[in-house]
């Protein structure tokens, strides 16, 4: 492979960027009761078909090609991110955040082709989803249902096997040095996502229009943040690239930096009256909605990227 200077040097630039302070914060939050974020575009398949085909497809006890799945936690695990989307959690201390914020795509557009994937996965050792070809690496196939510590996703091997394989999949710059997978790998950069990733999956794989604004070492240029955002979520599913250790507490990321590391799907940004500076934000980010209130000095400080993500326009 030819050697890049920029994709040998990014990695330690984020690494440094790890190690530098940020002087921002925020005030508590508030988990609300979890609700699907409505969509504006109609479904491309249905829950209910989805839930159908979970129960006409046979599946056997064990499969040859995952030794480490139970079969009946897999076919619950389905079933559940099909009842419930909104609860999915990408694991304690994973690196799979990514994953699991562009999950919501598939689960609420088109939860058919997503059951159907996994579901032939576990039967084939491999599977299509459009014109992308899965085919696991070798040491992929004895990974999914042995992640242990990683909370509720201990139990849940479809979970992993999905996100395990979009990871053994799709690279970028952050795999120069972690190509392949080993025991422990979920939490290094091999099951990392950095934002033009991202971005490149949700076009390529499901299919979406793509408006990005931002960097992974750069914030976007945004003098008006709240007109912006708010424009945004009129447009279309508004993800925001932000550093999570400041947005609030989680154990998800090991360093007080200024990196960015985590996705969240932006639901609302309202204006809190007498307090023009301030306002409230609701968001959803694995496991359910979250109401914070923030200043938009601390939102534009955290906020490196701003993806949009429409349905393209079927000619009539």
């Amino acid at each position: 492979m030819p050697f890049n200077s920029t994709e040998f040097l990014a990695p330690l630039c984020i690494a440094i960027r790890l190690l530098l302070p940020l002087e921002v914060s925020a005030s508590d939050s508030t988990t609300l009761k979890s609700s699907p974020i409505i969509s504006t575009t109609a479904p491309t398949s249905t829950t209910q078909q989805a839930l159908d085909y979970l129960d006409s497809t046979p599946l056997p006890d064990t499969s040859a090609w995952w030794p480490n799945i139970r079969r009946n936690l897999f076919l619950e695990n389905l079933r559940d991110n099909l009842l419930a989307p909104y609860r999915l959690y990408q694991g304690t201390n994973t690196n799979f955040c990514g994953y699991a914020a562009l999950t919501w795509l598939p689960l609420h557009d088109d939860p058919l082709t997503y059951v159907r994937f996994l579901m032939t996965l576990y039967t084939d050792g491999k599977a299509t989803w459009g014109s992308i070809a899965f085919n696991p690496s070798p040491e992929i196939y004895t990974a999914p249902g042995t992640l242990r510590f990683k909370g509720i996703l201990d139990v849940r091997p479809a979970d992993q096997l999905w996100f395990l394989i979009l990871a053994d999949h799709f690279k970028s710059y952050l795999n120069l040095f972690f190509r392949r997978f080993h025991p422990g790998s979920e939490d290094t950069f091999w099951a990392a996502v950095n934002y033009g990733k991202f971005n490149r999956i949700i076009r390529d794989m499901f299919g979406y229009h793509v408006d990005a604004i931002g960097s992974d070492l750069l914030r976007p240029h945004m003098p008006d943040l709240f007109t912006y955002l708010n424009a945004q979520l009129q447009t279309g599913l508004t993800y925001l690239y932000v550093n999570n250790t400041y947005l609030h507490k989680k154990n998800h990321n090991k360093f007080k930096g200024r990196f960015p590391t985590h996705f969240i799907i932006l639901d609302q940004i309202r204006r809190i009256p007498g307090q023009p500076d301030k306002v409230d934000i609701i968001y959803w980010d694995y496991g359910g909605r979250t109401l914070r209130q923030v200043n938009l000095r601390f939102l534009k400080k955290i906020t490196f990227g701003v993806t949009v993500c429409t349905k393209p326009q079927i000619p009539t």
